[in-house]
């Protein structure tokens, strides 16, 4: 490694204060209190971040019966819901969520969705802006216990329920609703549910969500959330116990949110003690193979099935139904209790389906139990089909599907068990841990993006995350602030959506675990947040204060850059400058001097001279040298070391030990060039290249956010400085961070146009093999 040069300085205390610890911060501090950007504590909601004494919640309990319609891809229904008042207000009207109503033509998220056209438009894109699809809940009958009409007035995706008397405290309220709908087809009008067709054996599969009415959240922080359903922000809802009875051709398979309470009416004898085997199988045990279901593709029942499932306190229910359904289960114990983990799969999804997706359920339970709360609901499943990713209580829809042949590439492998992970994790945030998705989308993505990373890593060393390394949100952070929105926004008015509101607060997280408070502390108080806020609603607050009250880190500068503003990480060493106590020993210093003085470049002058100048005037004539012609400044005469001896009796002997101390001293210039204050990790290289990691705290921009110098005090010389060496604080610009300056390396490639991509690479070698292609058994759960 090369050596660099210091300036050759001699450390100096002055008397004023120095520019470092002045307060020249410009705008507004970034250490200021966030207290004052909070809302104001309450017995509701703690200063400390927790539920209080008076904190509530409604509750709405649903019995519902729907039928499936595969001839016209429709569903009819109807429902009771009993809504529970436990709030201190009187409610003279109840609000309901009709979110199938963004299908309909005239729907609000239509009418404002923007677009532009371009030179290639795909057929699925132009099938969706010429669509006639006639979509949207509609609404038979609304009507109260006794049979009555209710007045009801429609406003878009939210139906306002208005009641014969008030709804007083501690009271209850039942009410019926029958509806029917048009299911949306996926490969043509995307949505968070639907139906893919096969056209190869003309069946359906069937996602089903958001296809009853379901009440709005009324909470103590906002009152009736009833903002409208445009698309990216989610659902909001208060829990409840539901029993769904899905009425579904008899050769269907029918998996949902909840326990199934009739499967010896449903299920044949031989599933039923394939059932029963999972409940002690150390890997998944199919329930419906491949062959079974392979067999009922290719039948027609005329009857129907009635499957009726039971959940208790959740906050929605989802359901998936085809005859094309692989089925298979393994059971776990999660904290003592059994958790049954399921996959639903055509024999399209084959192997990949088979061979990962009920284990990597089964694995994401466990690892999120451990990191939040230990999972309470009795089943978890994921279901493949047309929906890419879509998450539900104790169910949701996943993508990731092979290609014809059976073989995938490891982007598919891998993107399809992290939307497992990411969709099954979704469990605990938002189905358990009850974030307000319609208004802070990063409260659910964000949280569960960062648990997912966790788990992704504990799933294989080195895994390929998407989201999570600092590194992977540098370039989205260094774009324009324009072009970007702070994470504190509405869900509907987010820029680049996916960084915003899952990649950039699961990054800040997993920065906070590993460099600002550590393992343990970060650890301890997240945990304290599940705990708090389980089967409760939480809000932004509730979730900056817990993570200080369980920690004693203050940690308002960090909530205020990367959740407030679209301040960047770009920290910068723009010099460093070298210190040396000076021992006053001429012995000493005069031999640094001397090495110094031989080791300093000559001039370009001195070097052409000492070739120009053949003889100077005093080479010629002797007699112009004098006592200084020859004479050595630097030797050391007895009368230096006389002088030293007597300076060193006026000293102390503690004054004595300093004075000829040999550590370095090293000044170092800092900048704030991105506006986000973030800890200094400052890797040093010693001229004996031994390396040492220091992690300053974020504090030290306290007194001036933009410019600082810190002096570093070494045993042993350094020989280099390098500000965040592992990449830890998504630095946007690392080409200032290290002195002396490091060219940053890369690769340029050289290709021929209208290059054809390549297969992937199983594919490949199966090509290359075709005697030894893997041996996959699709559909053995193995």
């Amino acid at each position: 490694m090369r050596r660099f040069l210091f300036a050759g300085l001699v450390l100096a205390v002055a008397g004023q204060l120095p520019a470092a610890a002045q307060n020249t911060n410009s705008g507004t501090d970034k250490f200021a209190q966030l207290e004052t950007m909070l809302p104001t504590p309450n017995s509701y909601r703690t200063a400390s971040g927790a539920p209080g004494s008076d904190y509530w919640q409604q509750r709405a309990d649903y019995d519902i019966k729907v039928t499936l319609d595969d001839a016209k891809q429709a569903i009819t229904g109807r429902e009771t819901i009993t809504y529970t008042n436990l709030s201190p207000d009187a409610l003279p009207y109840l609000w309901v969520q009709l979110d199938q109503n963004i299908f309909d033509q005239n729907s609000i998220a239509s009418a404002t969705q923007v677009g532009s056209m371009q030179d290639k438009v795909p057929f699925q894109a132009l099938e969706g802006m010429l669509s006639d699809f006639d979509g949207g809940f509609k609404i038979e009958s609304v009507t109260g216990a006794n049979g009555r009409a209710l007045h009801t007035v429609t406003n878009n995706t939210m139906m306002r329920v208005d009641l014969p008397a008030p709804l007083l405290p501690r009271q209850s309220v039942s009410f019926n609703v029958k509806w029917h709908y048009n299911i949306n087809d996926q490969s043509k009008i995307n949505g968070r549910s639907g139906y893919e067709y096969f056209a190869e054996d003309k069946n359906y599969l069937y996602e089903i969500a958001q296809f009853y009415p379901r009440m709005a959240v009324y909470s103590d922080n906002q009152g009736w959330q009833h903002k409208q359903f445009l698309g990216n922000g989610e659902f909001t809802l208060p829990f409840g116990d539901y029993k769904v009875s899905i009425t579904a051709p008899s050769d269907h398979v029918v998996g949902a949110t909840g326990t199934l309470q009739n499967a010896a009416q449903v299920l044949s004898s031989s599933q039923m003690k394939r059932f029963a085997q999972a409940k002690n199988a150390k890997k998944p045990v199919l329930i419906v193979s491949q062959e079974e279901a392979v067999k009922a593709e290719a039948g027609r029942a005329t009857g129907t099935k009635t499957w009726t499932y039971v959940a208790r306190n959740v906050r929605d229910f989802a359901w998936a139904s085809s005859r094309k359904f692989i089925w298979d289960a393994m059971e776990i114990d999660q904290d003592g209790k059994p958790v049954m983990c399921m996959s639903y799969y055509p024999k399209e999804g084959n192997p990949l389906w088979g061979q990962y997706s009920t284990q990597v359920v089964a694995h994401t339970i466990k690892t999120y139990s451990k990191y939040t709360i230990p999972y309470t609901y009795p089943v978890a499943i994921s279901v493949h089909g047309p929906v890419g990713g879509m998450e539900y209580p104790m169910l949701c829809f996943n993508g990731g599907r092979p290609e014809k042949d059976g073989t995938y590439s490891a982007e598919r492998k891998y993107g399809m068990i992290s939307v497992i992970i990411h969709e099954v994790g979704h469990n605990f945030f938002p189905m358990i841990i009850n974030s307000d998705e319609r208004q802070w989308s990063w409260m659910d993505e964000g949280l569960n993006s960062f648990v997912q990373f966790l788990t992704e890593q504990e799933w294989e060393r080195n895994y390929p995350s998407r989201r999570g390394e600092p590194r992977n949100i540098a370039a989205y952070m260094a774009t324009g602030s324009n072009l970007q929105s702070p994470i504190m926004i509405n869900s509907e008015s987010a820029l680049q959506f996916g960084n915003n509101a899952y990649g950039k607060p699961a990054t800040a997280l997993n920065i906070l675990r590993e460099t600002v408070m550590g393992r343990e502390l970060f650890d301890y108080a997240f945990k304290t947040y599940a705990t708090r806020w389980a089967f409760k609603h939480p809000t932004p607050a509730d979730f900056f204060r817990t993570m200080e009250d369980a920690s004693a880190v203050d940690l308002d500068w960090f909530w205020r850059g990367w959740f407030y503003t679209t301040d960047h990480t770009d920290l910068a060493l723009e010099s460093v400058k070298s210190f040396n106590v000076s021992t006053k020993n001429p012995q000493v210093e005069n031999v640094r001097l001397q090495q110094q003085k031989a080791a300093a470049p000559q001039s370009i002058t001195a070097q052409r001279n000492a070739t120009d100048i053949k003889q100077t005037l005093v080479e010629e004539k002797s007699e112009l040298k004098d006592f200084y012609n020859g004479y050595d400044p630097l030797a050391v005469t007895s009368a230096d070391q006389q002088r030293f001896a007597a300076y060193l009796k006026t000293l102390s002997p503690e004054q004595q030990e300093r004075l000829g101390n040999t550590q370095n001293f090293y000044e170092l210039s800092l900048r704030n060039a991105g506006g986000l204050v973030m800890p200094v990790v400052l890797q040093m290289t010693y001229a004996d290249n031994t390396q040492e990691i220091q992690t300053i705290p974020a504090e030290i921009w306290r007194k001036n956010n933009e410019k600082v110098t810190k002096i570093i005090v070494t045993k042993k010389p350094v020989i280099s400085f390098v500000i965040d060496p592992f990449q830890q604080t998504a630095d946007t610009d690392l080409s200032n961070n290290a002195f002396p300056r490091q060219p940053a390396a890369s690769r340029f490639e050289l290709f021929q146009q209208q290059q054809q991509a390549a297969p992937n690479p199983m594919q490949q070698a199966a090509q290359a093999s075709p005697m030894q292609k893997m041996e996959q058994k699709p559909g053995s759960g193995n």
